[in-house]
């Protein structure tokens, strides 16, 4: 991996993630091939905070069907991202 931005792809918001935001943790989509230790570099060059753990997950594909089309969304990886009491990354 090269690029610190081409290891974090976007920050996901959903329900869940909002959720967790309370608690500093963030959920973000990232490379496949990124590491821990790539992710939490790339979170606090981009956003200038102190990572304090990353937990990823592969999340595979669901089966998807459009009329009479079968189909499969794409595999991608998640990371969850908990930063130390005091930061927080601001979201628009």
């Amino acid at each position: 991996m090269a690029d610190t931005y081409d290891i974090v792809n976007s920050l996901v918001r959903t329900e869940k993630g909002t959720v967790l935001e309370q608690d500093g943790k963030y959920i973000f989509s990232v490379a496949k091939k990124a590491n821990k230790i790539q992710i939490k570099k790339a979170i606090e060059d981009i956003y200038k905070v102190k990572v304090l753990s990353v937990n990823t997950m592969n999340i595979r594909g669901k089966m998807r069907r459009v009329r009479t089309e079968l189909g499969k969304t794409a595999d991608w990886k998640k990371a969850v991202v908990t930063l130390v009491a005091g930061n927080k990354i601001e979201v628009t």
